[in-house]
């Protein structure tokens, strides 16, 4: 009986490869340094019993059709947002996902950034190598101060508690806006105040992101909220890039009605607004929110579970459309 053939869309941990090599064929698309497109992922479906695919695989009906005999979609995402759930279910296709796991590590890169952009830390580097060193007490590189400002923090879930707790690490002021207010006892743990949305942008010194991504949250920064903020103030995104209208923030920047912008995410990923690229007043990180190896090692493993749990005929610990198993 010949072995299950699964295709990994990108290269993974090799402590998982080996589990899923013990129970299966795997072929591996060999380049982890772009996202692969539709063509990719259909050929490599089209030799495929399960697909073993990463958080910027978007899995279209195009890509289900592709082999009528696919088992599964086991998927590195919380959000299956780039999963055509109702087609797989449709052609009882499992789908999977990935508990939320990345909350501490997000929280870390969304303050690493905030501290670069607002301390000019890429422009600092970048200068340096090139020679430029205007001494330690010369303004050619101060920026702003962290410690002791106002931390705005939109969106009080779980990663937007865990950078208020950093914030509060700075002695920084934390408000949030959330449609839910949190827990007295939380808040005061937290040191947070809850503020409608536009006193939070008026007020904040960092603005940080952390909305669930809707039809609502679209565009949830726009010129008019860029408007209401202080011309001293950052803006850092590390929740989903359509929050943003990259094309206002732009406009922003320019116009100096803020001062800069800390991004981890995108509008229309991998892509950017081009002319954010060139601002010295801007950091861009390509989605690094999970880029922690052991982290990234650990979600591995959690879709290899559930891969080896569909060829061994079991219910996969992390099924999202479980009707499809009747």
């Amino acid at each position: 009986m010949s072995r299950p053939r699964v295709f990994v869309t990108q290269p993974i941990a090799e402590t998982a490869l080996a589990r899923l090599r013990a129970v299966a064929e795997v072929e591996v698309n060999p380049d982890g340094t772009k996202v692969p497109d539709q063509a990719t992922l259909i050929a490599g479906v089209k030799r495929a019993d399960i697909l073993f695919a990463l958080l910027h695989d978007t899995v279209s009906a195009d890509v289900l059709a592709a082999n009528p005999k696919l088992k599964a979609v086991t998927s590195m995402t919380i959000t299956p947002d780039r999963i055509d759930v109702k087609e797989a279910t449709r052609r009882g296709i499992i789908v999977t996902n990935i508990p939320a796991v990345v909350t501490e590590a997000t929280a870390d890169i969304c303050f690493a950034i905030l501290l670069a952009v607002a301390r000019r830390v890429v422009e600092g580097d970048n200068a340096f190598r090139k020679g430029i060193y205007p001494g330690s007490q010369g303004n050619y590189f101060a920026g702003a101060a962290v410690s002791g400002k106002t931390l705005g923090v939109v969106g009080a879930g779980r990663i937007g508690q865990a950078v208020a707790r950093r914030g509060r690490g700075f002695g920084m002021k934390i408000l949030y806006t959330d449609p839910v207010r949190l827990p007295e006892a939380l808040e005061k743990e937290l040191g947070a105040k809850q503020v409608p949305f536009n006193t939070l942008l008026a007020e904040s010194d960092f603005v940080s992101l952390h909305p669930q991504m809707s039809p609502e949250t679209r565009h949830l920064m726009g010129a008019a909220q860029f408007a209401k903020m202080k011309k001293t103030a950052y803006i850092v995104n590390t929740s989903r890039g359509p929050v943003i209208d990259e094309k206002a923030l732009v406009k922003a920047l320019k116009a100096a009605q803020i001062a800069g912008a800390a991004l981890d995410v995108y509008e229309n990923e991998p892509a950017v607004e081009p002319e954010l690229i060139g601002m010295k007043n801007v950091v861009l990180t390509p989605h690094l929110g999970s880029g922690v190896l052991e982290l990234r090692e650990g979600m591995a493993h959690i879709v290899t579970d559930n891969a080896i749990a569909v060829i061994e005929g079991k219910r996969p610990p992390n099924i999202i459309n479980p009707e499809v198993l009747k």
